[in-house]
């Protein structure tokens, strides 16, 4: 399971001004809170938690400023819930005069797994410069430290390198200033009688809540970034508990107004900084853009929003165009991957066809709206890629679809055909039992936004106890192993995956693992 960088030097953006003021026009005002955190803790040996690494307290945290630390002393700090935000600690000495300056490392941690690494010992792909740690020197004390970079975590570790010998360093009210663009003090949440599905909607609730910032970002703690794959997901999510449309308006605002000269999305932008499109190109994130927008105005129409965005998405689609054959057959491109999921170990063709398919059925919708002339173009078009799917990529003997030249059969062809409704509903369910009975329990998938999408297809399918006993043995399972928000990658056959060599960067609170808030919401409700 890799990933490969994309390096496109030579692409042209736009910038379209307007777009981007009307982006900022919904900008949120970020609302902050001010935490004190609740214990200090030791990690034990547990092996019902993730990589068997549990905590346990060993004082309340009055008892921090009875600490006399000095070389290679450390505590951890328990805020006892997930935190996006900035820390904040008083540090005096004790002692005789201060004849050296105080040295100490602050490392951040969602999970309590992350302290079992070592950052020197990271080897990885991925920039080690997002490893949450400080080293911090100051000459006097006493002093109130406050780091200005924002972290992404539950727990803090404070390792003293070296005082003198003739005094010792104190540390005490530590606190995180808190931050999102939404507040669940008052969220109406759904009781689904059931203690699990409510565990598992909570902790995708606060997945959410910490993922809302300036812009719906991927993951708090690494990358921070707007991803189209992911904001799709958020923003079904969002609708169907804190319902700020106002923030999808804004990410979909930023995307439209910095496509490429081409006509192509980009699959992520980064706001940190002066607005800027990433020179990384995926086909279905490209298409999602279609997507999010057919979302937000099937939940709340705005037609202001159609009238400015709709021509973006109708260029996207006739980039795509080059993509499809004249039979109606999506012909991959290597340099313009399909994402579809992190692993690389199956072929991706006909889910390639499938969201192809699933796209154009909302570019469908949006073209009513707005009454556009192409609409039957459009239709014509769908049409020729549901045949191709139904003759070329299903295999009526075994009832499944297959993909590639080797005609394998794998989860992902099977899900989105379902998703994309190309065969009958009673069609639908046939392929997804047989799903379940060949092709379960799934192996080798690593995210939850490709779980997701397995999970979907059940309800769509009609079949609810499946989907439900997967969501408990997937979300669920992540809850039993001490999440407080939901993770970036996970299997479960091997919770200490990582795609980038070290869970040490694993994002564990990750935007595209939100949605049992959305599937519970939409096929659960009475």
């Amino acid at each position: 399971m890799v990933f490969k960088f994309q390096i496109n030097k030579d692409v042209e953006f736009n910038h379209d001004d307007d777009l981007l003021k009307k982006a900022d026009q919904y900008r949120p005002k970020l609302l902050t809170n001010k935490i004190s955190a609740k214990r200090l803790v030791e990690l034990t040996d547990d092996p019902s938690k993730l990589e068997n690494t549990g905590i346990k307290e060993v004082g309340d945290i009055e008892q921090l400023a009875q600490l006399k630390m000095t070389r290679n002393d450390h505590v951890i700090i328990d805020f006892g819930q997930h935190c996006v935000g900035k820390f904040a600690i008083h540090i005096e000495h004790v002692g005789s005069p201060m004849d050296a300056p105080v040295a100490f490392k602050v490392k951040f941690a969602e999970m309590p797994n992350e302290f079992r690494y070592d950052s020197q010992d990271y080897d990885g792909w991925l920039s080690k410069s997002w490893i949450q740690e400080e080293v911090i020197h100051l000459d006097r004390l006493p002093a109130e430290l406050e780091l200005p970079r924002r972290y992404s975590f539950r727990y803090v570790e404070l390792s003293v390198i070296d005082t003198s010998p003739k005094w010792f360093a104190v540390f005490s009210k530590p606190t995180a200033t808190i931050q999102s663009a939404v507040s669940s003090t008052n969220l109406r949440k759904p009781d689904f009688k059931d203690d699990k599905l409510n565990a598992i909607y909570q902790v995708g609730i606060n997945t959410l809540q910490d993922c809302m910032q300036d812009v719906f970002e991927d993951g708090p703690k690494r990358d921070r970034r707007l991803w189209l794959g992911d904001l799709r997901l958020q923003a079904l999510a969002n609708y169907a508990s804190f319902d700020n449309t106002a923030l999808v308006k804004r990410c979909l605002y930023l995307f439209g107004a910095m496509t490429a000269k081409d006509g192509r999305i980009s699959a992520n932008v980064f706001t940190n900084q002066p607005y800027v499109p990433d020179d990384t190109f995926m086909y279905d994130y490209s298409l999602f853009f279609i997507s999010t927008l057919a979302d937000l105005e099937k939940h709340e129409k705005d037609e202001e929003v159609l009238t400015d965005l709709y021509p973006i998405a109708k260029k996207q689609w006739e980039y795509t165009r080059r993509f499809i054959g004249d039979n109606g057959e999506v012909v991959p491109d290597q340099q313009y991957v399909t994402f579809v999921d992190w692993s690389n170990d199956f072929d991706k063709t006909t889910a390639g066809q499938a969201i192809t398919i699933y796209v154009l059925r909302q570019l469908i919708a949006l073209a009513k709206m707005i009454n556009d002339p192409e609409l039957a173009k459009y239709e014509q078009e769908l049409e020729k890629l549901k045949n191709f799917a139904t003759d070329n990529q299903f295999d009526p003997q075994t009832g499944l679809f297959v993909s590639g030249k080797k005609r394998e059969v794998n989860i992902a062809s099977q899900v989105w055909m379902v998703l994309a409704h190309v065969m009958d509903d009673e069609t639908n369910h046939q392929i997804m039992t047989k799903t379940v009975n060949k092709l379960f329990p799934v192996r080798g998938i690593a995210t939850p936004y490709m779980y997701h999408h397995i999970d979907q297809a059940l309800f769509e399918a009609e079949m609810k106890d499946e989907a439900i006993k997967l969501m408990k043995e997937y979300w669920g399972k992540m809850v039993d192993l001490g999440a407080d928000t939901f993770w970036e990658a996970f299997e479960p056959e091997n919770p200490a995956y990582s795609p980038y060599d070290s869970p040490i960067e694993n994002s564990f609170c990750h935007a595209w693992s939100c949605t049992p808030i959305w599937l519970l919401s939409k096929y659960m409700s009475d």
